[in-house]
């Protein structure tokens, strides 16, 4: 039996996000050019996103059918068991003879054919077990951290952390939340165009809802909005709502000098530039010129001028001779409020890389922090829904710079309300410690975090 394009793509993607450290989102967007089919562009990015979600516990259920652990195993060989498997316990559709058989066939292209026998013996045994349900194979007296981590293929130390800040159902609420599809959130770059948008993308063959949070995004699903003609011709972009939401904290104004640092790749800035109007100066800066050409494209796609381009590393005092009085850093992080949306994050992250993500997150507000000007305002924002990364960075940094505070839950409030789809919604994304938060659990976005400080005036 040949090999299917749905499962050669897959494989492959799945083989670089392992063996080069890609993200699945990028490599199955260069993967399904336009002479993929849609069918097999849908199986490939079932296969992919499911073998990366559920890839612990189908190492749990393989293992159980080999005397080598898969993780053992060499990586073509662990690939083309973890898909068989996931067809075969979750998708209904796919016969259990092709996912079987196109298993086997994965292996001989990947010149290990010496295992084909191994992983067709293992996937049929797998066949006959798949409906087998997974509570019964659990030890009785297991904790209930490694419980939850395996039932919902999560590492252990994660769980585990997430079980002390959360509790027990705030736990599995977040674990399921984070074995979900992604939805595909969209932000309408020109709004007065919403029913031409709207109409193009329906008569496309795109299923669109309404946004959960703003008024100005929207939900698409069973097609390709990249190839539809209103993204073509920058009348909407591709950004969860969470991440949409935070550059509309800083309530930039006419005429404002804005500095977007660590700005790739690029979705905040555009707000910023169009409530600065034709007035002040908006700087979009970004360590790697790859990211800032990738920026450029985009801008040049929704139409976006007036937006300067620098090349620099954040981590060291900054070149700028005049300060700012509005900064967004949305800094690198962790990433663990997109594990829907990359749940190889999962796999690659370790618990000490909090303290060293902490560690650069406080250099780089520092530097921030120094380039405001005296009354300017701040957004400190993260895709992390980790404390280390969050409360304790706001909180070192107001203590080693105490001419900056935080600024009152209602300024949040009040900024956000305009642009809600629902008004009420502000005081529950806005807290009373004056944060900002979403949680894939409760809005069903990326999980962010964001605070607002101000400089002494």
């Amino acid at each position: 039996m040949p090999v299917s394009a749905a499962r050669r793509i897959a494989y492959e993607v799945l083989r670089r996000v392992e063996a080069e450290g890609g993200y699945a989102s990028d490599l199955l967007h260069e993967a399904l050019d336009l002479g993929v089919k849609p069918a097999d562009a849908a199986l490939a990015t079932e296969i992919v996103f499911g073998v990366l979600r559920w890839r612990r516990l189908l190492d749990f259920f393989l293992d159980r059918h080999l005397k080598t652990a898969v993780g053992g195993l060499d990586l073509p060989v662990a690939l083309a068991l973890r898909m068989g498997l996931y067809q075969l316990r979750f998708l209904d559709r796919i016969p259990a003879r092709a996912a079987v058989n196109e298993s086997v066939e994965l292996v001989k292209l990947a010149r290990k054919a010496s295992a084909r026998s191994l992983v067709n013996a293992v996937l049929h045994q797998a066949a006959r077990a798949a409906r087998e349900p997974l509570e019964p194979l659990l030890p009785a007296n297991q904790e209930l951290a490694e419980r939850l981590a395996i039932s919902y293929s999560h590492p252990t130390w994660m769980v585990k952390r997430w079980l002390r800040r959360l509790g027990g159902p705030g736990t599995a609420e977040l674990l399921k939340a984070n074995n979900q599809k992604a939805r595909l959130s969209c932000v309408l770059d020109r709004p007065d165009r919403r029913e031409v948008v709207f109409g193009e993308l329906q008569a496309a063959g795109l299923e669109v809802e309404p946004g959960l949070l703003l008024e100005n995004a929207f939900v698409v699903s069973g097609g390709s909005l990249a190839r539809t003609e209103p993204f073509r011709q920058g009348l909407v972009s591709i950004q969860d709502e969470a991440s949409q939401a935070v550059p509309l904290l800083l309530g930039v104004e006419s005429g404002d000098r804005v500095l977007d640092l660590c700005a790739a790749p690029g979705g905040k800035t555009p707000p910023l530039a169009r409530a600065r109007g034709t007035q002040g100066m908006v700087i979009a800066a970004d360590r790697h010129a790859h990211r800032l050409l990738a920026m450029r494209a985009q801008f040049e796609r929704i139409r976006l001028t007036g937006v300067h381009l620098v090349e620099l590393n954040a981590e060291q005092a900054l070149p700028f001779g005049e300060k700012f009085n509005r900064i967004l850093l949305d800094a690198p992080c962790s990433g663990t409020g997109t594990l829907a949306r990359h749940p190889e994050i999962r796999w690659r992250l370790r618990s000490e890389q909090l303290g060293k993500f902490r560690e650069l997150q406080l250099r780089l507000l520092g530097n921030a922090i120094e380039n405001l000007a005296p009354g300017g305002q701040l957004v400190y924002s993260t895709c992390s829904i980790e404390p280390e990364e969050n409360e304790q960075v706001i909180a070192a940094a107001l203590a080693d710079h105490p001419r900056v505070r935080s600024v009152s839950p209602g300024v949040l409030v009040e900024r956000l309300r305009p642009h809600l789809a629902n008004a009420s919604q502000a005081e529950r994304l806005v807290s009373s410690d004056g944060y900002f938060r979403t949680s894939p659990a409760t809005e069903h976005t990326d999980g962010f975090f964001a605070a607002l400080l101000e400089g002494a005036r």
